[in-house]
């Protein structure tokens, strides 16, 4: 019976984890970073600036928006 727990709750989680791959566009592309500005950025961008923010914008860096709800 444990096994049985165990194993549908792994399939459920790998699913889940599967369909968060796929909506976060992750899986579209060869890199985790978009171009080396980005990479430069998340591994010294300690302090951003509004010419890093600019490059967010503009190299389109970031996937999917995920709305911000108060209270949860």
């Amino acid at each position: 019976m444990k096994k049985m727990v165990v194993l549908i709750f792994l399939a459920l989680f790998l699913a889940s984890c599967g369909q968060s791959a796929v909506r976060s566009e992750f899986l579209q592309h060869d890199t985790m970073y978009r171009n080396w500005d980005h990479m430069k950025f998340s591994w010294f961008g300690n302090n951003p600036t509004a010419e890093d923010l600019e490059k967010t914008a503009d190299q389109k860096w970031w996937g999917i928006e995920v709305p911000y709800v108060p209270g949860q």
